[in-house]
């Protein structure tokens, strides 16, 4: 019967290591992104904190979501930006930090 303990030491449960090469991503699903919540690495007019507002919807329905309308917290001023963006850790961290 396996332990706790025995689960902790299998190497399949350890982060693995990042290194120079491997870009650092947050994965995102578009589906999951209204509402959610975000810290800018470095803040932008003093701003840091951002929610997704809206989900900019493409002209043809079938086209797959692209941008994204990101509001500031404190501020309230909007911007709009490529969903993807958000994928950079570099940027943006999920979540207020």
């Amino acid at each position: 019967m396996a332990t706790i303990d025995d689960h902790a030491a299998h190497p399949a449960s350890m982060p693995r290591p990042t290194t120079a090469t491997t870009p650092t991503r947050n994965p995102i699903s578009p589906k999951k992104l209204l509402l959610s919540k975000w810290t800018a690495v470095t803040p932008r007019h003093k701003e840091r904190h951002f929610i997704v507002t809206r989900v900019l919807l493409p002209e043809p329905p079938a086209v797959r979501i692209e941008q994204v309308e990101l509001e500031a917290v404190h501020s309230k001023r909007s911007m709009v930006l490529h969903w993807r963006e958000l994928a950079d850790a570099g940027v943006w961290r999920r979540g207020w930090v």
